[in-house]
C-alpha cells in the first residue's frame, strides 16, 4: 500500500471563490489548474466543496491526470441514504472516501458494502473544534477526556468496517494503540517547516511537521495551503515528497 512517497501524501484542494464570479465554475477551474500542475505525480488530491460543485465527473478528470482522488464528503445520513451514496460513487471509484463516525455502524457498513475497492476513512471529530465544543457534542459526562471521545467514536466506525481514520497527529498514538496496524491513520494540519503559510489561521495546537506526524504513527499526511498557496505548487509537492522519502527511505 505504501511503496512510494506519493502513497503517503494527500494534497487538500480547497479554494474559496471571489464574490464576483460564478463560484462552481471558478472553483472547478482552480482545481483543474492544480491537478494539471501535479499531473503524473501519483499523489492523492482531496476535494470536498469542489466535488459538490462539479459533481462526480471531477473524480474521473483527476484519474485521467495520473492522480488519485480523495472524496472528502464526510457522509452522515441514515443507512438507506448511505447505501445509495455508495452505489452512485462506485461507478467513479474514488480511491478514498470519508464518512462521519457519528453516522453509526449500520449506515457505515452499508456504505462500505457498496464500495469494497474504496478505502473508507472515518472522521471522529473535526480538528477545528475546541475542547468545549467537542465535549458539548459528544461527551457522556463533563469529565470524559478528548481521547476517550475519539476512541468511542472510532469503535463505532470500526464496527462499520472502515479501513482507517482521519485524525489529528496528536491522537494517532491513541488510535494506533486501540485499533492496531490494520487501519490507516491520515493526519491533517500538516505544516512542512520549509513551506510557511502567510497569515496561517490553523489551530496551532494541532499543527505538526511531516516528520513529527510519521514519528507519531501516521500512515499519510494531508497538506493543503503550504502547497496550494505556494508560488510553484508542483515544486512544493515534490519538496514534500522528498521530506516523506527522508523518513521512509526504504518504503515497502
Amino acid at each position: 500500500m505504501f511503496r512510494l512517497p506519493a502513497d503517503r501524501l494527500i494534497v487538500a484542494a480547497d479554494f474559496e471563490p471571489p464574490p464576483d464570479v460564478h463560484g462552481p465554475t471558478w472553483v472547478h477551474g482552480e482545481y483543474l489548474k492544480l491537478a494539471e500542475e501535479l499531473r503524473g505525480l501519483g499523489v492523492y488530491i482531496k476535494a470536498n466543496s469542489a466535488l459538490r460543485a462539479r459533481g462526480y465527473s471531477l473524480i474521473e478528470e483527476t484519474h485521467e491526470l495520473g492522480l488519485r482522488f480523495f472524496a472528502d464528503l464526510k457522509l452522515c445520513d441514515i443507512k438507506e441514504t448511505l447505501k445509495i451514496d455508495g452505489a452512485l460513487l462506485r461507478s467513479v471509484s474514488p480511491d478514498i472516501l470519508t464518512v462521519m463516525a457519528c453516522a453509526g455502524s449500520p449506515a457505515i457498513a452499508a456504505l462500505k458494502d457498496k464500495l469494497p475497492e474504496t478505502e473508507l476513512l472515518a472522521v471522529t471529530w473535526l480538528t477545528s473544534l475546541g475542547r468545549e465544543e467537542l465535549r458539548e457534542m459528544f461527551a457522556t459526562d463533563e469529565a470524559e477526556s478528548l481521547e476517550s471521545i475519539v476512541l468511542r467514536l472510532g469503535k463505532i466506525a470500526a464496527r462499520g468496517h472502515v479501513d482507517g481514520f482521519v485524525s489529528s497527529a496528536k491522537e494517532v498514538p491513541a488510535v494506533r494503540a486501540e485499533f492496531g496496524l490494520n487501519f490507516t491513520t491520515n493526519a491533517p494540519a500538516i505544516r512542512p517547516a520549509s513551506l510557511p503559510v502567510a497569515g496561517d489561521d490553523q489551530n496551532k495546537s494541532r499543527i505538526v511537521t511531516p516528520a513529527q506526524a510519521f514519528i507519531l504513527g501516521a500512515s499519510r499526511i494531508v497538506v493543503g495551503r503550504p502547497i496550494t498557496q505556494a508560488v510553484d505548487r508542483r515544486a512544493a509537492t515534490i519538496q514534500t515528497l522528498h521530506e516523506i522519502e527522508m523518513h521512509f527511505p526504504k518504503a515497502a
